[in-house]
């Protein structure tokens, strides 16, 4: 009989596997877009670029270089300069491998599939043309990548993103401070992003905090910015009965599914998470879709993705 027990690990090799289901994907070619929210190839940027495209009025964010200051003088309003683009367009994959990405009921471990995720959008991207880089952290260290359009630039993030996994038969014990969480990388990621890149970030968000609004903010005010929530299925709802072992650091923690104050405490507790992480995308306009560890990676971010390459 097999072994249905999720998979804890995935391997650099496994991971450098995974272009072929990236080939596999064919996402369809992206026409040009006036949204911030573009595909992984051709895009209209704020910006200079190669082909004049129209002018419209001037939006909080704009590069003031292409302001065009004969139709602000006549129209006595600032208005900016558009142009369509073929280019280089950095993608960046900031990665969650932390402590409670390594749990499953069900597939995989989070830490199993954010790693898989990101390495198909990294393949993705680098065969679009793009620039590839990425942040990849735990509670204990954080490895930033900037973005090159290199085979080899992708092979060293998937290397990060093998070796960042918690490689214990055990849970981790939670780290003595959160120097090295979402909001330490988000903010390391501000510093290294370039205006107008493509930005995936991956996670459970269960450690969000009011900072993680204001830094997501201020990152997507400025470059194309999607959420993919890794989410186990234990972590919308409780099955209706029986015992259950979750397994932690000092041991396995037992709990009582046909409990009825058990079961409306638990859902108490995941209702206020899910509102709060809707209303931090909702604040700071961060387009999200959400991964369950008991899904096919591949399969899934091509219904994420969608008709021209874009999440939500």
């Amino acid at each position: 009989m097999a072994d249905s027990s999720p998979a804890t690990l995935i391997t650099l090799p496994e991971l450098v596997r995974l272009q072929a289901d990236a080939r596999a994907l064919k996402l369809p070619s992206v026409k040009p877009v006036r949204s911030r929210q573009a595909g992984l190839r051709q895009s209209r940027q704020k910006g200079r670029g190669m082909t004049f495209s129209e002018v419209r009025q001037y939006q909080p964010g704009d590069d003031i270089r292409s302001i065009d200051w004969r139709v602000t003088a006549r129209r006595q309003a600032p208005h900016t300069k558009l142009y369509e683009e073929e280019r280089e367009r950095p993608v960046l994959l900031i990665v969650d491998l932390g402590p409670t990405l390594f749990f499953a009921s069900a597939g995989a471990y989070k830490q199993v599939r954010g790693a898989q995720v990101a390495a198909l959008l990294a393949w993705l991207a680098l065969w679009a043309g793009d620039q590839v880089g990425g942040l990849v952290f735990n509670d204990r260290d954080l490895a930033v990548l900037r973005p090159a359009r290199r085979r080899k630039s992708v092979l060293r993030l998937l290397d990060h993103l093998a070796n960042h996994q918690h490689q214990g038969k055990t849970p981790p014990a939670p780290a003595t401070d959160s120097s090295h969480g979402l909001d330490t990388a988000l903010a390391e990621a501000r510093r290294v992003t370039h205006t107008g890149s493509r930005v995936f970030i991956i996670s459970d968000f269960m450690n969000i905090t009011e900072q993680t609004t204001t830094l997501l903010g201020a990152m997507s005010r400025h470059n194309s910015v999607s959420a993919i929530r890794i989410q186990d299925p234990l972590e919308k709802a409780l099955p209706s009965s029986g015992r259950f072992a979750v397994a932690g650091p000092d041991g396995p923690i037992w709990f009582d599914a046909s409990n009825p104050r058990f079961q409306q405490a638990w859902q108490g507790k995941i209702d206020a998470h899910e509102q709060r992480l809707a209303d931090c995308f909702r604040a700071s306009g961060v387009a999200s879709a959400t991964l369950s560890t008991g899904e096919d990676p591949a399969t899934a971010l091509r219904l994420m993705l969608g008709p021209g390459g874009r999440i939500g």
